[in-house]
């Protein structure tokens, strides 16, 4: 039986058994991705499903798969990466003919290219559009333009989609062979030159290196700076380097730092990582992070509508880890589908991600802080402070707090409008220069001021 047509059997029996709450959140974005060797392998959206199905429904599962096969299983739950994943090991295994017995490699590279991450689907902003220019322009003209490239920035920023982006784009133009790896890839690689063969050699793992490293057009390696300590790997990726520019051949390195920070390095790499062009990352600010949360849920395609407000508080609080402000939209989701369905606002929103907000956010720096001690003071609610209302005894508290907030800690215009209510970076600006201005004639307002400063914390 097709593995689609028994899934669809067993979801259609399995559900007569659920809530409907329970069913299209543990089972509704389930699939069946093979049976073999006794084991049935089933395909799920999130690591918190693997745990919840294997701790509450596995006996259910077992039931009902042996009620339609005839047959019992042992279950294995994978997410979607770790079936790429062993796609990739299978396909690699099934091009390795010469000396398979004995487990010589084969002189077949695949390269590790995922298809996913392209320049279409890169979100371009103020902080990366440089590196997108220059990515591109590798991409046009492989081993002519800006040879090496080097990318690099803090963890989450798309120095990794890029390469992707750029290999996945030579690919599809060219007949050029691109190997992207990382750099414990290649130290592992590396370190496999001194295995021996059934004659007691080396000589087919040393040539598998080279064919793998210098027999192609286009290198791509990330994370460079886990070389770092690695000495005899550094050398060799020195004579790699040097074998590939030569031969005008295109090399594209990431780190987390530039190549000057690099102080584990040989002084040698370090001065070749300079010879072509380096392109800093720089964290998404307020306007690309929210494009990048209005994409995620666009592909996402969920049923349940995120309003703007939501994704601006998002925006503003979850930090620049475009991996974690993707990561908070499908917790967000997870979340409401778990109580319910309930509906998604602000107020669900800051419940769901609590432990998701940028660690390192002091109380002293905290807007929400800032809102309670001000909306206490003038005897108004922290809803009214957030809200349109135009009243003198809301809107001139309201100011305040705008101005308290923009003086006392570093956050910037956007991110206060939006603790405000999704006010814009105008209002704000507005609201600060009027009670600076105030300040200076109104000493009853001036001791207003330096008693809520006290009071906040900061001095």
């Amino acid at each position: 039986m097709n593995v689609d047509i028994l899934w669809s059997k067993f979801l259609a029996e399995i559900k007569d058994d659920l809530t409907s709450l329970s069913f299209d959140t543990w089972f509704k974005d389930t699939s069946l991705y093979k049976l073999d060797d006794g084991k049935a392998y089933i395909i799920v959206p999130m690591p918190i499903h693997k745990k919840h199905l294997a701790d509450n429904y596995s006996e259910l599962i077992l039931n009902h798969l042996n009620d339609i096969t005839g047959t019992n299983f042992e279950l294995v739950f994978l997410l979607k990466e770790e079936i790429e994943e062993e796609d990739d090991s299978s396909n690699i295994e099934k091009i390795s003919p010469i000396n398979e017995a004995v487990g010589v490699p084969s002189n077949q590279i695949h390269s590790n290219l995922k298809d996913k991450y392209t320049f279409d689907n890169f979100i371009v902003g103020n902080s990366n559009k440089f590196a997108q220019a220059a990515a591109l322009s590798v991409a046009e003209n492989p081993g002519n333009m800006y040879n090496p490239l080097f990318i690099y920035g803090n963890s989450g920023l798309g120095k990794t989609h890029l390469m992707h982006a750029i290999g996945n784009y030579i690919t599809k133009n060219s007949n050029r062979r691109v190997l992207y790896v990382t750099s414990d890839q290649f130290i592992q690689d590396f370190i496999g030159i001194n295995k021996k063969d059934e004659k007691g050699t080396n000589f087919n793992y040393v040539d598998f290196f080279k064919n793998k490293y210098r027999n192609i057009d286009v290198l791509i390696i990330d994370d460079i700076q886990f070389l770092g300590g690695a000495t005899q790997t550094q050398q060799e990726f020195f004579h790699t380097f040097n074998s590939l520019y030569n031969d005008s051949k295109q090399i594209i390195i990431s780190s987390d730092r530039s190549p000057d920070d690099l102080k584990l390095l040989e002084d040698r790499l370090r001065t070749r990582f300079c010879w072509g062009l380096t392109v800093n990352i720089f964290p998404p600010d307020f306007a690309l992070r929210t494009e990048i949360l209005k994409k995620k849920i666009i592909a996402g395609n969920f049923e349940t509508e995120i309003p703007d407000d939501v994704v601006e508080y998002i925006a503003s609080n979850i930090g620049t880890d475009v991996r974690q402000l993707e990561g908070s939209i499908t917790r967000l989701i997870a979340y409401s589908t778990i109580m319910g369905g309930a509906k998604i606002t602000l107020d669900l929103a800051i419940e769901a991600l609590k432990d998701f907000i940028s660690k390192g956010m002091s109380e002293k720096n905290d807007i929400h802080r800032i809102q309670k001690i001000v909306s206490e003071y003038f005897q108004i609610s922290v809803e009214d402070i957030r809200s349109k209302k135009r009243s003198s005894n809301i809107s001139f508290p309201r100011q305040i707090a705008m101005y308290l907030c923009r003086t006392m800690t570093n956050e910037s215009f956007p991110k206060i409008g939006t603790e405000f209510g999704g006010k814009d970076h105008t209002t704000v600006m507005h609201s600060v220069e009027k009670i600076e201005k105030e300040i200076k004639v109104n000493k009853d307002l001036a001791n207003i001021i330096e008693k809520l400063k006290n009071d906040i914390g900061i001095v």
